[in-house]
């Protein structure tokens, strides 16, 4: 991440360190016998721990908690402070080709999810963790919403999921947007821009 000096990896570690409290082996006495109680971490507790632990490092931050929407814990969503919500997504795939992209995909599923936080918290964003780089793209949720709205009109219906590829050349800003149909390559409209250093700082602006 711009400025940090620190990896997506090490932040991982951080992150689990402090939220999940574990030491790299815990065992315990049951019925006189020693077992094996670690605690697996999958890659999500280590690509959403990489955002979540700079967003607990921000000067503004003051809690996070996870959230109940329609009932449901979300292990991907969580309420920042009292009023902010973040979705975190990773893609952990070596771009590859001639535009070196990171393809997140949203389903209607996904997107349904985001307004029920938008009516839960007071701001909501997305933010896209690219692995291989080791950078996060931060994405309002307006700025998603603007993208699939784009995507539906061009093809004159709902889909059932939503590509979004965001790409990063080197020292540059990232590049969000949508595929016309059927034309790879050729974006509808206008890419979205978004700073390599706005993640987490945008959050709390």
């Amino acid at each position: 991440m711009a400025g940090s000096g620190r990896s997506l990896r090490a932040e991982a570690r951080t992150y689990t360190g402090w939220q999940l409290q574990l030491a790299p082996e815990s065992h315990r006495t049951l019925g006189g016998q020693q077992r094996d109680m670690t605690m697996k971490i999958d890659n999500d507790h280590m690509f959403h721990g990489a955002a979540l632990t700079q967003i607990a490092q921000d000067p503004h931050f003051t809690a996070i908690n996870a959230i109940k929407l329609n009932g449901v814990v979300s292990d991907s969503t969580f309420r920042i402070n009292n009023d902010i919500g973040i979705h975190v997504k990773y893609c952990s795939i070596k771009p590859v080709g001639r535009y070196r992209e990171y393809p997140f995909s949203f389903s209607q599923a996904h997107l349904d999810h985001l307004q029920e936080l938008a009516k839960a918290t007071d701001r909501v964003f997305v933010a896209l963790v690219c692995v291989k780089a080791r950078e996060i793209c931060c994405l309002s949720h307006g700025e998603l919403q603007e993208l699939v709205n784009r995507r539906r009109r061009a093809i004159g219906r709902p889909e059932a999921q939503y590509r979004i590829p965001v790409t990063l050349a080197h020292h540059g800003r990232f590049r969000v947007y949508v595929d016309q149909p059927r034309k790879k390559g050729t974006t509808i409209g206008d890419a979205i821009l978004v700073a390599r250093n706005a993640f987490p700082k945008r959050l709390f602006e």
